[in-house]
């Protein structure tokens, strides 16, 4: 069973800062550092080093070819992703001394897709393989929207969250992933409690599996029958770029191997914790025998 990845790949452009700048402020670096990024090709990543197949759609400029050969080297088929004149999308992203991250992202050669080109992308997509989509490209509804033509399970990770995502055929798709805050912004409305968020869920989205991250209090699972929860790891955070990106591969990877949800949360969450211990997005991403051995 296959896994396509519709994502985008980022050049991020990290700095390691006393606080998050504020508006009108200057404030100096301590530290900087170029690394590969995009929720797409951490996503990838972390699906390849968790011994899934996945092949990664997506473009990036031509002189950014060695950030497709980190991604080959984690073990991504590269087949569908293209090199292009196109200026890579990129991130400037500022880390603070709590760990704390604030990201500023421009999409670049990500948002260069045409609905010919999914069409071309999937040829080779049989029914039930797996499409990822997360929302750093282009034309993410019109992709949902073939990939269910051809019968495929879309996985879908919402962020950055927009506007009009509710109007999308989420409640066709096979697996929403979302945090506290982008359940919230899809459902229009704040929660007090996970209670609060399991009705809502069911409410809205009874027909799908929901998986909601809940930070440090670890992730649960939600359906129409059950809630699966999973507590967090207690670990020193240095940083949490990737820790969705590495939590959503590795559980991926688990339900696409026929493991239980429970099984996929653990292993989510067990990959996020060592993910958070290093500084980087898919530089932090941990492989499968690092996961077994925690």
């Amino acid at each position: 069973m296959k896994i396509f990845n519709y994502g985008s790949i980022n050049i991020d452009h990290i700095y390691q800062v006393p606080h998050l700048v504020a508006p009108g402020e200057t404030i100096s670096s301590t530290a900087y550092q170029q690394v590969l990024g995009g929720k797409g090709a951490n996503q990838s990543i972390a699906l390849a080093k968790a011994g899934a197949v996945v092949k990664h759609i997506g473009r990036c400029n031509k002189a950014d070819q060695w950030a497709l050969e980190q991604m080959r080297q984690a073990g991504v088929d590269c087949e569908l992703t293209q090199l292009v004149d196109q200026p890579s999308g990129h991130a400037i992203i500022q880390v603070d001394a709590q760990a704390e991250n604030s990201i500023i992202l421009f999409g670049g050669a990500n948002q260069s897709f045409s609905t010919d080109d999914f069409k071309h992308a999937l040829s080779s997509a049989e029914a039930g393989d797996y499409l990822l989509l997360q929302n750093e490209c282009n034309d993410i509804e019109q992709m949902i929207n073939i990939a269910l033509e051809r019968q495929l399970k879309v996985v879908f990770n919402p962020s950055p969250m927009i506007s009009n995502i509710a109007t999308f055929a989420i409640d066709k798709i096979a697996v929403l992933v979302v945090n506290e805050i982008e359940i919230s912004q899809l459902l229009g409305r704040s929660f007090n409690s996970t209670q609060q968020i399991v009705t809502a869920v069911r409410k809205h989205y009874s027909n799908i599996e929901v998986i909601v991250t809940l930070g440090a209090k670890g992730a649960m699972w939600i359906n129409s029958e059950e809630c699966i929860e999973v507590a967090a790891h207690k670990v020193e955070v240095v940083d949490t770029t990737a820790a969705g990106d590495t939590f959503l591969g590795f559980l991926l990877a688990a339900i696409a191997q026929g493991q239980s949800y429970k099984s996929a949360l653990a292993i989510g969450c067990k990959a996020s914790a060592l993910a958070v211990q290093s500084m980087g997005a898919s530089s932090s991403i941990p492989s499968m025998a690092q996961v077994s051995a925690s």
